[in-house]
């Protein structure tokens, strides 16, 4: 460990075979970085036990890093917990020729099932009506609104992998998608990371983790199910949806020795589209009304925009997006204002690569810190306020900020982020066309922030939703 400390960028002192993780004040980085940053730079090393990782912070480094050295950048590093859950299949392969294979196949797939294109949206709009009724079925009575979030959102991803959409209340569906949500909560976890240190010694005690493997080995025996439903139902000539797709490029790679296209990377891939469709962006959907229920000034002023542009006799499509520049920025406000961790998702060097004074060493774990980036305030007026404005120039109009990276950037960019972009503007603007929402109890001493913070220990208030007065029916 000391050997290897003198050659990276400085950071606390790690404890021997610990390293930094039961110490106060470094992990999780996003609640750290900036004290780290100050004492040690924009670029320090932090310990997961005796394994570094080289944290980057400020939009300067990190952009500098991810898109004007994506290639060297680009790696990724296999984390125990995710080598236990993900296998190294799908796009979780350390493989680089196989990674860049299934990520063309599924970026040119879900892209062929309309993704970013007015197909897509049209789907995401029948979704939006009918998680409209599902709220409207609340009659203005207080309710914990993540299940049916998560059910729409998930609704629409399901549609391109699986060809269909599920009811709310399907058992199944259900039962996945709380899965899927208590695996994120796990790998961003303070056990997640203890797991991710000592792997091994873990799976010795009895623990979350045991529970964790389980229940996703149960959700890739559903992928499974529906799989072999799919061979026995494929037609060549008219493929219904990603499963098709997939099934046909593996007949047709039969005879390949290269192994890219097997059905456990099927699986694998499913279950990643899934999880990534599914949880990150009904959070967003989540956060974004607890922003708007303790804001009821932008609350309104979201309604009057959407007033104004849609009205009340149809459903806001995609092409409404240029017209209101203030939901749009809400939106986007919303998801520079989440604070998110990365450090059990850390991309890793391809070679040594001189980095701002350091020689970074090849398969070096690096963690890009972007709360850093949308919390740096050289880019952002007031980042520590809740401040659509960030995204509006001086005539009102919708502005791009280069230090926005929700989705990350470069070569590792998310895949869904054209469809994430696409579910949060219908969503939002759908719901807030409908109902008025407010939050129940005291929450007059709890600014946004604060409320994210309680959102992410699940202990958020419930949420209101009153029909508004205009008939949005038509």
């Amino acid at each position: 460990m000391y050997k290897k400390k003198g050659q990276l960028p400085p950071g606390p002192t790690p404890w021997p075979i610990l390293g930094n993780i039961f110490q106060r004040d470094v992990l999780p980085l996003y609640k750290y970085y900036e004290k780290l940053s100050v004492k040690y730079g924009p670029i320090f090393t932090v310990w997961n036990g005796s394994k570094p990782m080289v944290a980057l912070c400020s939009y300067e480094v990190v952009k500098d890093a991810l898109i004007d050295h994506s290639e060297e950048f680009g790696g990724r590093t296999e984390m125990p917990a995710h080598k236990r859950l993900f296998r190294n299949k799908g796009l979780t392969s350390t493989n680089d020729k196989k990674w860049k294979e299934l990520r063309r196949f599924t970026l040119s797939t879900l892209r062929d099932f309309g993704m970013g294109k007015k197909r897509m949206s049209e789907r995401v709009q029948e979704e939006a009506l009918c998680l409209v009724e599902e709220m409207a079925a609340t009659k203005g009575q207080p309710f914990d609104p993540r299940r049916i979030f998560s059910s729409a959102v998930s609704n629409v991803i399901c549609a391109v992998v699986f060809g269909n959409r599920f009811d709310y209340k399907d058992r199944s569906f259900i039962e996945n998608q709380k899965v899927m949500e208590s695996q994120l909560r796990y790998s961003v976890s303070f056990l997640g990371l203890v797991y991710n240190t000592f792997p091994k010694l873990v799976e010795y005690f009895p623990g979350p983790h045991k529970d964790i493997f389980a229940e996703a080995e149960h959700v890739c025996e559903y992928i499974r199910e529906k799989v072999e439903l799919h061979k026995k139902t494929l037609d060549s000539q008219n493929p219904r949806d990603y499963i098709d797709c997939f099934l046909l490029r593996m007949e047709k790679e039969q005879n390949s020795s290269e192994g890219i296209y097997t059905p456990e990377d099927l699986v694998i891939i499913v279950f990643g589209l899934f999880m990534a469709g599914t949880i990150t962006t009904s959070h967003a959907l989540l956060c974004s009304l607890l922003a708007i229920a303790k804001l009821p000034h932008i609350q309104a002023k979201v309604q009057q925009e959407i007033d104004e542009v849609v009205g009340t006799n149809r459903t806001p499509s995609m092409e409404d997006r240029l017209k209101m520049p203030f939901t749009n920025a809400v939106v986007h406000e919303v998801q520079r204002y989440q604070k998110g961790t990365l450090e059990t998702f850390p991309r890793a060097t391809t070679c040594d690569v001189k980095f701002h004074g350091y020689t970074i060493p090849k398969y070096m774990p690096i963690v890009p810190v972007f709360a850093s980036v949308h919390f740096d305030p050289l880019h952002w007026e007031t980042p520590e306020k809740f401040n659509p404005n960030h995204f509006l120039d001086e005539q009102g109009q919708f502005r791009k900020k280069d230090a926005f990276m929700p989705f990350s950037a470069g070569k590792r960019a998310c895949p869904g982020e054209a469809l994430a972009r696409m579910e949060l503007f219908l969503f939002f603007s759908t719901l807030l066309q409908n109902f008025t929402f407010s939050l129940v109890g005291d929450t007059k001493d709890s600014d946004v922030m604060s409320l994210y913070n309680d959102f992410r220990k699940n202990q958020y208030p419930l949420i209101r939703a009153v029909k508004r007065t205009v008939d949005t029916c038509g």
